[in-house]
């Protein structure tokens, strides 16, 4: 019973130690497909405690033991919660050991009941994500050695919490933009409508994230609420960032910038724009930062692909139907869906940061686009599912309407990442199964 997993990494002891002990190291080791959230994290790894929330409203806490503290060779912690301590043990030790210059083990030990077979995926995503996030800090100090301090709107979602926690563990501090009263010295209060003078002070960079959800029946109404969550509050920050100093400015954009159906046509940051809402849409949102181009901050426009996690978008909610057996393609399968790994995401938003090479639009997809039907086949395999439900066109129009049908689900575009692929850009992800593998924790091929 238990598990004990091992993995030499190409970092030094110290630098290891202290990545798990920054901000954000238990958000980027949770598997993305498990049914848990990070609630608070521990403040000490000598004697904190971290709360992770489950379902049925229940609370795992891992109290850390201060008696097996030995920086930077181990720290531990234990399951201390009831009523799940009554039902199971849990005591992980972590640890730290120099195997040879600047190379360190690290094994996790747990003991308790829970079979190996049921933890062997959860360690060994934890063990992957470490190793690709340590490289994305080492490449981004390539281009900048000291620590940034980065204002986040929208950092409570899917996105703006895996880039906040990306970006602390690298040792910056992300000052999160909330429309709420703040609950730490990290958080400040910000009005969409009339942004504070003083709401960017200290900060040298923006990721302007919020927005509401594009998803959804494309009435009057939604659009309407769909634009004015974008136009306004960006052109407003944007200006504000332009007085207060701030040296980079970087938006959400998305790739409903080319239309909804452009054939087999390879789309670059060079190609025309399209037709239809959304592409109205993204037009505008993109001149929304011109008042701080026009003050000589750098701006960034992140054009986002069809984001692939469990944890929302459509990947979200595919993945029951297919684990269900009860998955099949769209239509004619014919469409092309540019993708992208979530934490392909999010290292895209970490180089426009550090790398002042970069301005303008920046196509965020994998360099590898599928067909819908080709996506369908993989998920199935990536699952041993079967795929023999498909979906008929008129379905998704049934609940998006005619043009949401047509701009949402059965948009066909076949965008590729040319600026970033001519800057030499690292994608952890660049092809689908390898990614659909690591974020649902299935064997890797």
């Amino acid at each position: 019973m238990g598990i004990v997993y091992s993995s030499v990494f190409d970092t030094p002891i110290d630098q290891l130690f202290a990545w798990h002990a920054r901000p954000g190291a238990i958000v980027r080791l949770t598997p993305p497909w498990q049914p848990i959230r990070a609630v608070e994290e521990a403040r000490s790894l000598r004697d904190g405690r971290a709360v992770l929330a489950l379902p049925g409203g229940l609370r795992w806490v891992a109290q850390h033991d201060p008696d097996a503290y030995d920086p930077p060779n181990r720290f531990v912690d234990e399951l201390s919660s009831m009523p799940l301590r009554a039902v199971v043990s849990w005591r992980h030790s972590h640890e730290f050991h120099t195997e040879a210059d600047h190379m360190t083990r690290i094994t996790d030990r747990v003991d308790t009941p829970v079979p190996r077979s049921l933890l062997r995926a959860t360690f060994a995503y934890r063990h992957r994500q470490l190793r690709a996030d340590l490289i994305a800090h080492r490449w981004a100090r390539q281009y900048r050695h000291e620590p940034l301090t980065v204002a986040v709107t929208g950092s409570s979602g899917l996105v703006g919490g895996a880039l906040a926690a990306l970006l602390t563990t690298g040792g910056h501090r992300v000052v999160r933009l909330v429309r709420r009263p703040p609950r730490s010295q990290d958080e400040r209060t910000w009005d969409p409508a009339a942004p504070a003078e003083g709401l960017l002070v200290g900060v040298d960079a923006v990721v302007h994230l919020a927005g509401a959800s594009i998803a959804g029946r494309f009435s009057d109404r939604h659009k309407h609420q769909i634009y004015n969550s974008r136009i306004g509050p960006t052109r407003r920050l944007a200006e504000l960032a332009a007085r207060s100093g701030v040296d980079t400015f970087a938006t959400a954009s998305a790739i409903g910038f080319y239309g909804p159906d452009r054939g087999d046509e390879m789309l670059t940051e060079t190609s025309q724009r399209g037709e239809g809402f959304l592409a109205d849409l993204v037009v505008d949102w993109e001149a929304a930062t011109l008042p701080a181009a026009e003050e000589g901050v750098r701006v960034v426009q992140v054009r986002t692909g069809i984001v692939q996690s469990p944890k929302g978008g459509t990947l979200q909610l595919l993945y029951p139907l297919f684990a269900a057996g009860l998955g099949g393609r769209l239509g004619s399968g014919q469409q092309w869906l540019s993708w992208i790994s979530i934490d392909d995401l999010i290292d895209v938003y970490y180089r426009v940061l550090v790398d002042r090479t970069l301005s303008g639009a920046i196509n965020a997809v994998a360099p590898d686009p599928v067909r819908n039907a080709d996506y369908t086949r993989i998920l199935a395999r990536v699952l041993r599912r079967p795929a023999i439900f498909p979906i008929p066109a008129f379905g998704p129009r049934l609940l998006l309407g005619e043009e949401g049908g047509r701009e949402l689900a059965e948009a066909s575009q076949r965008v590729r990442p040319q600026r970033l692929l001519d800057a030499g850009h690292p994608f952890r992800h660049p092809h689908l199964e390898p990614a659909l593998r690591h974020l649902l924790g299935r064997d890797q091929r």
